[in-house]
């Protein structure tokens, strides 16, 4: 039996150790990890992600993102047929959005937002205990957060933002943690709810996921 082609896209400025903890059975799945780029002056999400479908190598592949991944995966769906499309703590359209982001993008305000001290990691860790909970924070954005490049997250702020979606697609399978404080579940219809996961669940919640994913995409 043919294997089906997994593409898996991390959240923003993530890495593909995201999904270390996530495995699909082997008989069963290829399982592909996509990485960012850097963007091109002015370019928009769907722009983007078209330009991401060239590490795409097979047909009716299944597509699955995190975060902004998710708004990614979706994109591309746009432009090639997926076999299915499940996103993982995301939003299926700007009118998920929590009432915070539609205020940063009415008045602009995402574009104060310190992009450069996530840089500087070091200068923030001075400021806090070794054991205290930016720090734990801290040592996880250290080891999964790859893209720091300031063109990279100043973009990423302002895709997400201003993402244009307005419908979302039916088809579309959502997984979403009840607790998640990034994109809130009051905002959210039509999900597939993971009690107590939190918007990094991807690494703390895997067996959950690890458990149905594969019914997920073969249902």
């Amino acid at each position: 039996m043919e294997k089906i082609p997994v593409y898996f896209v991390p959240g923003m400025a993530a890495s593909p150790a995201i999904f270390e903890y996530i495995k699909l059975p082997a008989d069963v799945f290829t399982v592909f990890f996509l990485e960012w780029l850097l963007p091109y002056e002015g370019e928009t999400l769907s722009q983007y992600a078209a330009r991401m479908l060239k590490d795409v190598k097979h047909d009716n592949p299944v597509l699955i993102g995190v975060s902004l991944g998710g708004l990614i995966v979706q994109e591309m769906a746009k432009v090639v047929k997926a076999r299915k499309v499940i996103i993982i703590s995301s939003v299926k359209s700007n009118k998920e959005f929590p009432r915070r982001m539609k205020f940063a993008k009415l008045t602009k305000i995402y574009k104060t937002f310190p992009t450069r001290m996530i840089q500087h990691v070091d200068v923030v860790r001075k400021f806090f205990p070794d054991k205290s909970f930016v720090i734990r924070r801290l040592n996880l954005y250290e080891k999964y957060l790859a893209m720091r490049d300031k063109k990279y997250l100043d973009w990423a702020f302002k895709a997400v933002i201003e993402w244009d979606r307005e419908t979302a697609d039916p088809n579309v399978v959502h997984i979403h943690g009840d607790a998640d404080k990034i994109f809130p579940v009051r905002y959210i219809k039509n999900y597939i709810p993971v009690k107590g996961g939190t918007h990094i669940m991807i690494i703390n919640r895997f067996s959950w996921i690890n458990e149905r994913l594969p019914e997920l995409i073969l249902k």
